[in-house]
């Protein structure tokens, strides 16, 4: 008996951060409305009614402040923590649909349809059930390889399908090849506009040509993943579902401040803020760092003899996921690079050296009760803060008026993961 083909879903939530806020304010619905980047910068993510007013992905807020004040949108900060829980709940509903998930980033993963019936009728069901339970809006595209599932998803957005579904590998091989003409080639996965020049050259224009290009030939002028994406978009699966991510190589922590920081004590608490977030990470994975590094800097557009930059890398004695211990390490690196008189405009750290924790074996100068007492407390610490909510028991070097924080003056409730911030429901 024949293997079954190979079927893809690519489910992708629509105007994900929008959609996030939506859910706890029903009154931003139909309006235009975008949310905005770290210290309220850009524009990364906007509604259809942004969209339908020329709103670009990535503009500054700055260039658009005439068109929000005329067109009425309304502009959000990034509320990193909300949009994180919620992914988190969707991701969990949609592990239970397939045997094998990919969770590609925050708002997108693909399911192993492979074998199972129905292929239509479960895409539907997923967009009812997330859009019922979650109440965010998604739509899916199925194919016969992830690379056409990606398409697939664009297509169900593109042309706005009545269920949020699309299936590539359903429909008859004339209506594909009409298709796949007329989707322009920088819509393809891993392309994107960066190659759209050297493409054009070559007479490449749409998905189409690039799936009726010689594969081998391909290879030679750009890439082997470039012979694969070809072979993707002629059905052949050549990508398999990564059920488990990579181990980091390093996690990174920085933020641009709200406003110049000028001493070293906001820029001490900043590291610190900073190096606490990076070794919950850490932990979560499951890893040790054995080195760490530290930067600040002015901002780069600053006049000649305002220009600061400086950054250190240390290593650590005991690889080790210690807040404590790489908080006090990071401290001392900036006390060695900082320099009085400049404003500082960003800071940052960077955890590297990364081991699996699992695999961990003790020197001949570590204590183990001293190992033990470290672990028992970063313990405490994770479990106060995944019960109480984030930020409920921190370092005190962190300070708790940091004038130094990022901009979010649009900012909207943690309603999911703070529990002063749930919402609250008033029966009449």
């Amino acid at each position: 008996m024949p293997a079954a083909q190979k079927l893809f879903a690519l489910i992708d939530c629509n105007n994900f951060y929008v959609s996030c806020e939506r859910i706890f304010n029903p009154q931003l619905a139909q309006k235009p409305v975008v949310v905005l980047s770290n210290n309220d910068g850009c524009v990364v993510s906007r509604s259809n009614e942004a969209k339908a007013l020329g709103v670009a992905m990535g503009v500054p807020l700055f260039k658009i402040a005439d068109l929000v004040k005329s067109a009425g949108i309304v502009t959000l900060s990034s509320n990193y923590a909300l949009y994180g829980d919620i992914s988190e709940r969707i991701m969990s509903i949609l592990g239970t649909f397939s045997p094998s998930q990919e969770i590609y980033s925050i708002d997108e993963c693909f399911l192993d349809f492979t074998g199972l019936p129905d292929p239509d009728d479960i895409g539907r069901e997923i967009r009812q059930i997330i859009k019922q339970q979650i109440g965010v809006p998604v739509c899916v595209g199925i194919a016969p390889s992830k690379t056409l599932a990606k398409l697939a998803n664009f297509l169900a957005k593109k042309l706005a399908t009545p269920d949020g579904t699309f299936n590539l590998a359903s429909l008859p091989p004339e209506k594909v090849e009409n298709l796949l003409g007329r989707i322009p080639v920088e819509e393809v996965w891993g392309v994107g506009r960066k190659l759209k020049p050297r493409f054009e050259t070559l007479g490449i224009r749409t998905v189409r040509d690039l799936r009726d290009s010689d594969a081998e030939l391909m290879q030679k002028q750009f890439s082997v993943v470039l012979k694969r994406t070809i072979l993707e978009l002629r059905g052949q699966s050549c990508l398999d579902l990564t059920e488990m991510a990579p181990a980091r190589k390093q996690i990174v922590s920085s933020r641009s401040f709200g406003r110049y920081v000028y001493t070293l004590e906001d820029l001490e608490q900043a590291v610190t803020s900073y190096m606490s977030n990076a070794a919950v990470k850490l932990r979560t994975d499951g890893s040790m760092a054995g080195a760490l590094s530290v930067y600040i800097k002015t901002n780069r557009y600053a006049k000649a003899d305002e220009l600061y930059a400086q950054s250190m890398t240390m290593t650590l004695d005991h690889a080790t996921d210690d807040t404590l211990i790489l908080v006090k390490k990071a401290i001392h690196g900036l006390r060695e690079i900082y320099r009085p008189g400049y404003a500082y405009q960003k800071a940052g750290v960077t955890l590297m050296d990364l081991s699996a924790k699992a695999e961990r074996q003790l020197s001949l100068f570590q204590s183990e009760e001293k190992v033990t007492k470290s672990e028992k407390l970063m313990k405490l610490l994770d479990s106060t803060n995944g019960a109480l909510g984030k930020g409920s028991l921190f370092l005190a070097s962190e300070g708790s008026n940091q004038t130094w924080k990022m901009k979010s003056d649009y900012l909207t409730q943690e309603y999911t993961t703070k529990w002063p911030e749930l919402a609250v429901v008033k029966a009449r």
